[in-house]
This record gives structure tokens, C-alpha cells and sequence, in this order.
């Protein structure tokens, strides 16, 4: 029988499972609907009943979860979920392990997408990456040696919560002027008023204040990119998360603006890329973390 483990990705609206091979064949896919409220124990009986479905023979060894927040830095606890209700330290592989009879691991979104694109997508020739999630926050993952990067407590890797402007506008996170504040969904729309598809269709359509704001948001980023590349010198940067959609308008800046700020022995063959695997790629890395964390592979 082929080994095979489950991949899962927590969102607000779905959950989205995947059944994998050890080489990354897709076997089975499900979509269920993310329960509203979302609480812990109804979302943890929605996945425990998805699973059920996608697997009915129990062929899968273990499981991994990505959920919409840090986890601790064993793979045990989702300490937060980001809009979902009542979600503070739940100890979500506990449960699943004891619903499903099968090890299981839990990780952050961003660091499951960003394992998921090493292993299947726009990442696979190589072992330190760097990847940015750029949607509503601006998420981020460090696979190095081709390994996910979380740091002693879990929480490390939160790239789009670096600083850019000490005096730019406040963050959630307590900080100000960060990444998040100037290249997620939310800084779009408030510098502009208008949503990043929108901005996206104008410049397509020549639109030259289009233009010039995705000029602007490229240069931010590459300002950004500058930062994480002299500390981490990853073979590549892979950019995801909706707003990637646009990267034919920003990435030649964003690229330049890397080039002059970065010595060139820090930047050598570095790479910056556009992810392949979509809205799939956390659950295709929360699979890549059941095969790490429990085989070994």
C-alpha cells in the first residue's frame, strides 16, 4: 500500500483536506464548510467527520493541520486562530490524535504554504527559501536546509511584522509602519480606496495612477525584502497570497529595489518567484509536515 498522510488547512469560511503519497500524489481532496460560530469543538468535529470521508480506510498514517495563527514550537498547540471564535491555546493535535487515532501535527498557514511550495511548487529546486503571503496581513515562512523555521517558541518567521517606517501606521501587532502596513490588502485599500483586483484590472487597462501605485508598492516590498534577505540569504523569496496576482506590475521593482539595496555577495542567484500552488498550498504543506515530523521524510 502507498504511505500516505492528510493535510489540512483551517479558514475562516473552509477547511480544505488533501490525502498525499510520499511523493506528493494527490490521492483525495475535500472542501467542507468552516462551522459558524467557529468555535474549537465544532470545528475540531467538522475535521474529525472530513477526515472520515477522505480516508474511510484509514490508509493515511498521520496528520498535519495549518490553522490561521501561531502554534507552539512542537506542533501541538494552535495558540491563536485569527477570526475564529474562542481560540486561545487550543491543544488541536491532543484532540485530533484522540479522534482519529493518528499522530498530528499543527503548524501556522503561512509556514504550511510556504513548506507546501518547497516541496510541490515554486520552491522545489531548493532548500532555503523565504516566502510572503501577501493578502489581508501579510504572512511569512523560513524553510532552511529545507525545513520549516519557527524558533524556539513557534512564533518565529511573522515577516510581514519587520518594521519599514518607525513612524508608519499602527499595526495590530503593536508595532507601527511595518510590511503588513504597507503591502497587505488592508494598506491597499486605504492608501487608495480601491481593492488590489481592482488597481490590478486598471493598470492592465493602462491606467497610469495604476501604475504608478504598483510601482510604489514594489518598492516597498523590495524595501522589506532587502531586510530579510542580508539576514536570511535564501536561494529564493516566493511571493503568494492574492495580491501576487499583480506581480507582473510590481515585480521588476520590487527585484530592482532588492538589487540596489542589497550587496551582491548577500544576493547571489537569489530568485524571486511567484507561488504555484494557490489556494492548495497550505494543505499540500501541512501533508510535507505529517511526512516530516513523522516519518522522517
Amino acid at each position: 500500500m502507498t504511505p500516505q498522510v492528510i493535510g489540512l488547512d483551517l479558514g475562516g469560511s473552509a477547511i480544505k483536506l488533501g490525502r498525499f503519497s510520499d511523493k506528493g500524489q494527490t490521492l483525495a481532496e475535500l472542501t467542507v464548510p468552516t462551522p459558524q460560530p467557529s468555535t474549537p469543538e465544532a470545528v475540531v468535529e467538522a475535521m474529525v467527520e472530513a477526515i472520515a470521508h477522505l480516508d474511510p480506510n484509514q490508509e493515511a498514517r498521520a496528520i498535519g493541520g495549518g490553522t490561521r495563527g501561531p502554534a507552539d514550537a512542537a506542533g501541538r498547540i494552535a495558540r491563536v486562530a485569527i477570526n475564529l471564535a474562542g481560540w486561545l491555546d487550543v491543544p488541536l493535535a491532543d484532540w485530533l490524535e484522540a479522534k482519529t487515532g493518528r499522530p498530528t501535527t499543527v503548524a501556522n498557514d503561512a509556514n504550511c504554504a510556504g513548506l507546501g511550495e518547497v516541496w510541490l511548487g515554486a520552491g522545489q529546486p531548493f532548500q532555503d527559501v523565504v516566502m510572503l503571503t501577501l493578502g489581508t496581513g501579510v504572512g511569512g515562512a523560513i524553510i532552511l536546509g529545507g525545513q520549516l523555521f519557527v524558533g524556539r517558541h513557534g512564533t518565529a518567521g511573522e515577516l510581514g511584522l519587520i518594521t519599514l517606517n518607525p513612524d508608519g501606521p499602527p499595526c495590530n501587532s503593536g508595532n507601527r509602519g511595518s510590511l503588513e502596513q504597507y503591502c497587505s490588502v488592508q494598506a491597499i485599500q486605504r492608501e487608495t480606496g480601491l481593492s488590489p483586483a481592482e488597481l490590478f484590472h486598471r493598470a492592465q487597462a493602462g491606467d497610469t495612477a495604476a501604475l504608478a501605485f504598483w510601482q510604489t508598492y514594489g518598492r516597498w516590498l523590495g524595501a522589506g525584502l532587502a531586510s530579510l534577505v542580508y539576514i536570511l540569504t535564501p536561494e529564493a523569496v516566493i511571493l503568494g497570497g492574492g495580491i501576487s496576482a499583480a506581480a507582473p506590475f510590481f515585480l521588476p521593482t520590487t527585484e530592482a529595489e532588492v538589487t540596489s539595496r542589497v550587496l551582491p555577495s548577500s544576493r547571489q542567484g537569489l530568485q524571486i518567484l511567484t507561488a504555484a500552488l494557490g489556494n492548495r498550498a497550505g494543505m499540500v504543506g501541512a501533508a510535507r509536515l505529517a511526512w516530516q515530523r513523522h516519518h522522517g521524510r
